[in-house]
């Protein structure tokens, strides 16, 4: 809206008989630099407001609950249901409650948002699976020979499982190593650019992106395991092999 503390605004609105009228508003605060569409929501006092649309008694369309607690969100609606009973003259509810939940397009959004992160965390995990296990699989069949000169030579098959399975283990930490020094030099540097998501009057949202420290170790935990669970499969393969048919392979 263009103002800021201290300034005058004049508001002019239509009552319900047609009438235009105005009132002059002094600015005593600022919420937020942009709120709602095009930024030009305000709060003002119901008496202002009676004075401004002329009504005699304060009439009021939506309440607006807040509560401290968003996990208390169902037992504070529970507790008001009791209104719902309450009918006017025609016999219809006086008051409907609703959740912001429900009211609010953005935590549909912010849902939707969370359910293709997940499903992007499923894609990239099954991705890092399979890249780890075809290379394990690959491993052992490039290597029969030497799975077989070390069965003949008396490595009982869990040792030969142990060894397969540092593989994989090391093949995790190094992907891992590697895949946080990659991820976090990408996200400084867009940090320190930042990405514009500058429409209408909105013209200074920029979002810079941060890697928390707990965020590597997790990811870089998951990678860990999700290589030696790769690992498994093929380490028991090469266990299995039988010394004599491997040592006659090509």
């Amino acid at each position: 809206m263009g103002v800021k503390k201290g300034d005058t605004s004049v508001l002019v609105v239509n009552n319900k008989q047609g009438s235009v009228n105005g009132l002059n508003l002094k600015v005593v605060g600022i919420v937020a630099p942009i709120s709602g569409p095009g930024g030009r929501d305000g709060y003002f006092h119901i008496e202002d407001a009676k004075k401004i649309l002329r009504i005699q008694e304060a009439e009021v369309s939506e309440i607006v609950v807040r509560i401290k607690d968003v996990s208390k969100l169902q037992e504070a609606m529970k507790s008001m249901q009791s209104l719902t009973t309450i009918k006017n003259q025609k016999g219809k509810p006086v008051f409907e409650i609703h959740a912001w939940t429900k009211l609010s397009p953005f935590y549909n959004i912010v849902k939707m948002l969370d359910l293709m992160d997940i499903s992007i965390k499923i894609i990239l995990i099954s991705i890092v699976l399979i890249s780890i296990l075809n290379v394990m699989i690959m491993s052992v069949y490039e290597r029969i020979k030497e799975i077989g000169t070390i069965a003949a030579m008396g490595t009982p098959p869990s040792t030969i499982v142990k060894l397969f399975l540092t593989e994989g283990f090391m093949l995790g930490i190094f992907g891992a190593i590697v895949g946080s020094i990659i991820s976090f030099t990408i996200v400084q540097v867009i940090d320190t650019i930042g990405i514009s998501f500058a429409f209408g009057r909105q013209s200074d949202l920029v979002l810079h992106p941060s890697l928390q420290g707990s965020d590597i170790i997790v990811v870089s935990i998951i990678v860990i395991v999700i290589a030696l669970i790769a690992s498994i499969s093929p380490a028991f393969k090469a266990a299995k092999l039988n010394p004599v048919d491997a040592l006659r392979q090509n």
